[in-house]
């Protein structure tokens, strides 16, 4: 079984397995349960398919997925639209870029980084593949307390820091939410071995992490709320946009954005003039 097949057989099983007949809008079949989830037979005729065929599904066996497929799937199993497009990439054909394509040096889109260059008065950051920071202003190394230097990794930063977990008051819900980023990540690009092996590196180091990538969740890591515990301003808030380009989707420009007239708001000048500018990347 190929890996791709085996990653989208993974995330069946566990949405089929989070769903309950009651939820799916259907009568249990009858029989003892072990799980509370849906049955397979359950699954596939929500779907409209045969239980063989979705059998083969979950078993990898199946090696073309079709478009209609994928929708009905993603209709009886309730998936959300990040989840939908989760598993139209895992059931994209097998045949993959070269590896290497993956492997070569980032460089910053210049008009992201034009954007960054102007947003001195908000914390913001370029990440890309594999969270690696391509630039960030002198704003976001104050906020976290991290130098955060152009090549270094945001997701190990996040997961194996001590100062993390002490600056982000909601670092679980915030870290969870960054490894279901990596899962989709990783359904997009299954062929970047620098990221498989960055996945399993934090899931050694951290069994949470572990945890949650068992789970099967995925997240887009956009509009998220981050609260930080600043030692000498006290508690801040932040709305979390992340912005890519067509021309670059690999590179996300992620700004820490502020209530209009928030104490937060309020506090960020002072914060920028404790902070020393960022040098370039």
């Amino acid at each position: 079984m190929s890996r791709d097949r085996a990653a989208l057989g993974a995330f069946l099983r566990a949405c089929r397995d989070r769903l309950t007949p009651a939820e799916a809008g259907i009568t249990a079949f009858p029989g003892a349960r072990r799980v509370p989830g849906l049955r397979k037979e359950e699954a596939a005729l929500l779907a409209g398919l045969s239980t063989d065929h979705y059998s083969r599904l979950e078993q990898g066996r199946q090696h073309r997925v079709s478009d209609d497929v994928v929708n009905a799937l993603a209709r009886a199993l309730r998936l959300s639209e990040v989840e939908h497009r989760h598993l139209r990439d895992l059931a994209a054909p097998t045949a993959r870029a070269r590896t290497g394509a993956w492997s070569t040096p980032q460089r910053p889109e210049p008009g992201l980084l034009r954007v960054l260059a102007g947003l001195d008065h908000l914390p913001a950051l370029l990440l890309g593949r594999r969270g690696e920071v391509l630039a960030r202003n002198a704003l976001l190394v104050e906020v976290l307390g991290h130098d955060m230097a152009p090549g270094t990794s945001f997701p190990r930063y996040l997961f194996t820091d001590p100062g993390a977990r002490e600056r982000i008051v909601n670092w679980s819900d915030f870290a969870a939410a960054a490894v279901g980023g990596l899962r989709l990540e990783l359904g997009t690009t299954p062929d970047d071995r620098l990221l498989t092996a960055l996945v399993d590196e934090l899931r050694a180091a951290d069994p949470q992490v572990a945890a949650w990538w068992d789970e099967q969740g995925v997240a887009d890591r956009a509009s998220q709320v981050k609260h930080i515990a600043h030692p000498l301003a006290g508690a801040l808030s932040f709305h979390i946009e992340a912005v890519s380009l067509p021309t670059a989707p690999h590179q996300r420009l992620v700004v820490y954005t502020t209530e209009p007239g928030s104490p937060t708001a309020r506090l960020l000048p002072l914060l920028s003039s404790w902070g020393a500018p960022a040098p370039a990347p």
